[in-house]
């Protein structure tokens, strides 16, 4: 393992650089305001009249049309959404100067060859782990979100160190930053999605939910038990590893807990999730995603109106409206 922190950064690397941000979004204003904080020269590339553009200009930044923006720049940090950058790319391509550094948040349009940079380009990436909004509290806060760091090319014979000086410059090296690969990052950062943070996680709720309304069960005693009190589990979690988990629950729950989570979450979901992680790793996801999206997205809008129509969310919905602290706690971490 490979982790940078504070003095390993060459503060050289991007002295003098222009940096330009493409896209104003959560991680494209994180990264911005923290360059333009650490004394970096930044520009926002987003469209005119519209919204980013008048946010950023509002944030004091200084904003250009993206092609623009890319003109002369050093580095360039593509932060639009990933279903976007490949044609975004080919706007700004033209504009992009010779050993100018390319960077991304994640690899899915580098390492599934959507976008292939000429030669002469370093290719890095820097993906803080936390949203945006955490990175520029964290930074504001004199903390900083761990990175990952990752090299796909390397024109100059400084893209290493560029990228290092980028994620210091947005505070990345005050947490941490871990050295990857734009396959391990992608292919890690999709399975995760897939099979626990996001599929994994919602689909077990929803059918623990289920199962205890079927058996008889008041849906709102059900949607407390499954849904609502997984928050304190997480945080736990998240805080501690397994051990502060264990530390916290009753010893009734921790007896549930190694009898009964190993028979829910069994060698045959361990043996799908595998199966989930050759469909990433063989790029069938991905085909099938882009495909979806050349398409019109329209599987994907029924899967997704399906999902938010279930009826854990509409006893969801009833019941935390009568939990103010649950709003109070989201402005509470709404961007500064």
């Amino acid at each position: 393992m490979k982790l940078y922190s504070q003095k390993d950064v060459d503060r050289r690397a991007l002295k003098g650089a222009r940096v330009a941000i493409l896209g104003y979004g959560s991680q494209g204003r994180a990264h911005a305001l923290n360059l333009k904080d650490s004394g970096h020269d930044v520009v926002v590339g987003v469209r005119k009249g519209g919204a980013s553009w008048k946010k950023a200009k509002k944030d004091g930044l200084r904003v250009a049309e993206p092609a623009a923006a890319v003109e002369g720049a050093d580095l360039i940090a593509i932060l639009v959404p990933d279903t976007a950058q490949k044609e975004f790319y080919k706007g700004i391509r033209k504009s992009l100067k010779p050993g100018a550094a390319l960077l991304f948040a994640h690899g899915f349009n580098i390492h599934f060859r959507q976008i292939k940079p000429s030669k002469d380009l370093d290719v890095v990436l820097i993906a803080p782990k936390g949203p945006g909004d955490l990175v520029r509290r964290q930074y504001a806060q004199g903390r900083g979100v761990p990175c990952l760091l990752a090299v796909h090319q390397d024109a100059s014979g400084k893209a290493h160190a560029r990228a290092l000086a980028y994620a210091h410059g947005i505070g990345g090296t005050r947490g941490g930053v871990l050295e990857t690969t734009f396959a391990e990052e992608t292919e890690t950062d999709l399975f995760g999605e897939q099979a626990v943070l996001c599929g994994g996680t919602t689909e077990l709720v929803v059918k623990g939910f289920e199962t205890l309304v079927e058996a008889g069960y008041q849906p709102e005693v059900a949607y407390y038990e499954c849904l609502h009190e997984l928050k304190l589990i997480v945080d736990l979690l998240h805080e501690g590893g397994l051990a502060k988990m264990h530390q916290f629950i009753s010893e009734t729950a921790k007896y549930g807990d190694l009898t009964r989570g190993p028979r829910i979450v069994n060698e045959r979901v361990k043996n799908e999730m595998r199966k989930v992680l050759k469909e990433v790793q063989s790029g069938r996801f991905a085909r099938q995603w882009i495909r979806e999206n050349a398409q019109g997205r329209g599987t994907y809008q029924k899967l997704l109106n399906e999902d938010t129509n279930r009826q854990i969310e509409k006893v969801g919905a009833t019941l935390r409206a009568r939990m103010p602290w649950l709003q109070e706690e989201s402005r509470k971490g709404a961007r500064p």
